[in-house]
């Protein structure tokens, strides 16, 4: 049986690392086109063109929509000058573009997030939606980007809350990968992943589980802590080798039928898969201790344990049978769990996770 993974070529993080972002880049050109978000510019522009030094560069400001017209209008600029690398700065959709934009181009790509509530910017995947924000199409890449750059003096003045959302992102890396390797069930290229894959899905559910608490504290102060650094590297780096080559399963399939109810459309990613999370604990017969000690440290760092805190409080079971059959629709990745699974399963798994949520809650708010 053949096995597979996919890494990033270069990861690079830590405090102040934008200042070696033209060091970086010119190890694959001598000039570039820099993508960079329109609030993220405000913010960070001359940290960038500073990080960037005696590069050639061209600053161009994303449009805000991962679209092909987006793509096409950046390829043409980049057509026009003399970029040899793609750089993209920003959150998700400006990441998506800037590896589009590369792919297009048959160039070097850079990624330099500025947060850590995902674990896209080391995937070889692009989402691509309509120029008024709907979905359109996955562009799955040829390879996975050249380097990832992650500053963490910037990842820690942002709001606190895409931190914690990327914990609860990164908190399903290794469940999924467990179902996965049990299953021998295929990740992101479609191939059973390699034992490094797994290994480091557990590595990031550890590292989550010692030093997650104390990133949160670090994040609410804006200050860079050891602790901080390692759960940045978990959501970042582990989370994301691990959903690419260990494999997804239960809890990110919830999470697709979770969107379909437009009330969770206000929460973000990793906060409706920490839902997911629960809910898988129940539906593959998790043990009492590891169920504590999930909900426990979901409270502890404040990623939602009940349906209400996604915005869905009060739901009927109809809308929630709805979420459950989604969930379980022909090709999604539920069905990379070891046993069979069917709607109704589902929906008995987030009854229970979302009752078990609000007992604890209530207990937790009384201390």
């Amino acid at each position: 049986m053949l096995t597979t993974a996919i890494f990033p070529g270069r990861y690079v993080q830590g405090a102040h690392a934008l200042a070696s972002l033209g060091e970086e880049v010119e190890r694959f050109a001598t000039a570039a086109l820099v993508l960079i978000d329109g609030f993220v510019d405000g913010q960070l522009h001359d940290s960038v063109v500073a990080g960037l030094g005696a590069l050639p560069h061209r600053l161009e400001r994303f449009g805000g929509e991962c679209s092909q017209n987006e793509i096409d209008r950046l390829v043409a600029l980049a057509k026009s000058g003399e970029a040899g690398a793609i750089v993209g700065v920003g959150g998700g959709k400006t990441m998506d573009t800037a590896k589009a934009v590369a792919h297009e181009l048959g160039c070097p790509v850079v990624i330099v997030p500025t947060l850590a509530s995902t674990d896209a910017p080391c995937s070889a995947l692009s989402v691509i939606y309509t120029p008024d924000g709907q979905f359109e199409r996955y562009l799955v890449l040829p390879r996975n980007p050249d380097v990832v750059l992650v500053d963490t003096a910037v990842i820690a003045k942002a709001p606190v809350r895409f931190l914690v959302a990327g914990i609860g992102d990164a908190l399903a890396t290794w469940f999924e990968a467990e179902s996965c390797r049990v299953r021998r069930a295929g990740n992101m290229t479609g191939r059973p992943g390699t034992m490094t894959a797994y290994a480091l899905a557990r590595l990031c559910y550890d590292t989550l589980m010692e030093y997650g608490r104390l990133a949160k504290t670090a994040g609410e102060e804006g200050v860079v802590t050891p602790a901080f650094e390692h759960v940045v590297e978990a959501n970042t780096l582990l989370s994301g080798l691990g959903f690419e080559s260990g494999g997804l399963a239960a809890c990110h399939a919830i999470h697709n039928g979770l969107t379909i109810l437009e009330e969770t459309h206000a929460y973000w990613h990793g906060e409706k898969v920490a839902i997911g999370v629960v809910a898988a604990l129940f539906l593959t017969d998790q043990s009492a201790e590891r169920v504590e000690e999930i909900y426990d440290f979901c409270l502890d760092v404040g990623l939602p344990v009940t349906l209400a805190e996604i915005g869905l409080e009060g739901i009927s079971d109809e809308r929630l049978m709805q979420v459950a059959e989604a969930a379980c629709a022909p090709g999604e990745t539920i069905h990379h769990e070891p046993h069979e699974v069917k709607p109704e399963t589902v929906f008995w798994a987030l009854k229970a996770a979302d009752a078990e949520g609000r007992r604890r809650k209530a207990f937790y708010e009384l201390l």
